[in-house]
């Protein structure tokens, strides 16, 4: 587990994101966690669920009814008198 400030962060986030690569990486304000980063393969592990683009990739996404409705707005002049 590593812990970084939140102007370390700032400054440096290369630096946590290759950290978050192999662990979990705690964001602190005024020394106190406040975030959390971390891979998406950990964050995936995590959840117990396949990866995340899986999970948005939709494969029956052609299966899908949606019909947009149409479009309404009013072009009256607002009377600001």
């Amino acid at each position: 587990m590593t812990s970084v400030s939140s102007r370390e962060f700032n400054q440096n986030t290369s630096a946590a994101k290759r950290a978050a690569e192999s662990e979990v990486v705690f964001i602190t304000d005024r020394g106190r966690p406040s975030h959390v980063l971390m891979s998406v393969e950990m964050y995936d592990r995590l959840r117990g669920r396949g990866s995340l683009y899986d999970a948005l990739a939709m494969p029956d996404a052609d299966e899908v009814e949606f019909e947009a409705p149409r479009a309404r707005f009013d072009a009256r002049v607002p009377d600001l008198g």
